[in-house]
């Protein structure tokens, strides 16, 4: 081997060492080491409706599914951005609200009114929770939990949106298979997404908030408007999630703020795996 195929292969090794998106891939078993888990990932999933039993089966599979995409936009937002949200039912009960007026009064179907309420509901979230940004820790915590439970009580109050009883009649998704697909397929979009951005340049200044407010402050940059980003990317996920979820049931109410959606989540997250996003 002469020198110059020496330091080429040096040069190969420091660069695999030295990044997380170049590989110098030398077999194939290195190949299959970066690959293996994640075709698995996604062929177990998207075979996972064909091999349910039944009906009730698959609407199980439906429900994990939407809380699998609410801890994951809980796990970004606590673990890599430094928000620990206790506001997961707040996010789904704007997202279900929306969808479910747009579909009601404007004759929307799921397929337009769900996307729809994921953008708006992540706007509004965003809005409603910029006062909170400045805070970090148990008192951002504590403030995000206080969301889903005023929205429940100003509703039933004020008798808006149904009331207690809730918006009833909503159209439900297509067809059974586009419901468990549809939720499927949002997981892996979100996971795989999740996993570039934070990888990404705007990911590195996530962590330095997270890490160091105070040095990204220092640097020149907003704090306020990359925790803003952030908790629009992680809202208009949650909102997603509700849009999805009342379309299932085909009714919206206020039972849609309930804590399980902000607990459940957050127990998936510490079971799975903090930080890791797939453990979710």
């Amino acid at each position: 081997m002469n020198m110059e195929q020496r330091r080429k292969e040096r040069l190969d090794r420091g660069i695999k060492v030295r990044t997380d998106s170049i590989y110098a891939l030398m077999s194939v078993r290195e190949l299959a080491y970066l690959t293996l888990p994640r075709l698995v990932l996604i062929v177990g999933m998207l075979i996972l409706p064909l091999v349910m039993p039944g009906m009730y089966w698959q609407r199980v599979v439906s429900i994990v599914c939407i809380y699998a995409i609410l801890a994951l936009s809980f796990d970004f937002l606590a673990h890599f951005v430094g928000l620990v949200s206790l506001g997961g039912a707040f996010f789904i009960g704007v997202g279900g609200y929306i969808t479910a007026i747009l579909n009601t009064s404007l004759g929307m179907p799921p397929l337009l009114s769900v996307p729809i309420a994921a953008v708006a509901g992540g706007l509004i979230c965003t809005l409603l929770l910029l006062p909170c940004l400045p805070l970090r820790g148990v008192y951002f915590a504590i403030v995000t939990l206080m969301y889903p439970l005023a929205m429940g009580r100003i509703i039933e109050a004020l008798d808006i949106f149904g009331g207690t009883d809730g918006i009833m009649g909503l159209e439900s998704l297509p067809n059974r298979w586009v419901e468990q697909y549809l939720v499927i397929v949002m997981v892996l979009v979100f996971l795989f997404g999740l996993r570039r951005l934070v990888n990404q340049d705007i990911g590195l200044v996530f962590r330095a908030v997270k890490d160091n407010d105070q040095a990204v402050k220092a640097s020149g940059m907003s704090i306020t408007f990359y925790k803003a980003i952030a908790v629009f990317v992680a809202s208009s996920i949650g909102c997603l999630g509700g849009a999805c979820l009342v379309h299932i049931y085909m009714w919206s109410g206020i039972s849609l703020f309930a804590l399980d959606f902000s607990i459940l989540p957050i127990a998936a997250t510490v079971i799975g795996g903090a930080g890791t996003l797939v453990g979710p």
